[in-house]
């Protein structure tokens, strides 16, 4: 199953590595139900409660880097 995900994005900023590359970076934050993926596997654990949570957090830390 694919769907499509937005994510929260944060600019991190543009720096020059000590090699003098331009690099640019950006943080990316999303949370999604795994069910609503055809994820459904679980199971019930002795003191109670579910082995697996259905939300799913998804964080993302990019680099990118300028082409020469």
């Amino acid at each position: 199953v694919t769907k499509p995900v937005t994510f929260d994005v944060t600019f991190g900023g543009v720096a020059k590595d000590p090699w003098g590359n331009t690099k640019a970076g950006f943080k990316g934050t999303a949370t999604i139900n795994r069910t609503d993926f055809n994820l459904k596997w679980n199971k019930a654990i002795e003191a109670g409660g579910w082995a697996v949570s259905e939300e799913v957090r998804i964080k993302l830390n990019i680099e990118l880097n300028k082409a020469k």
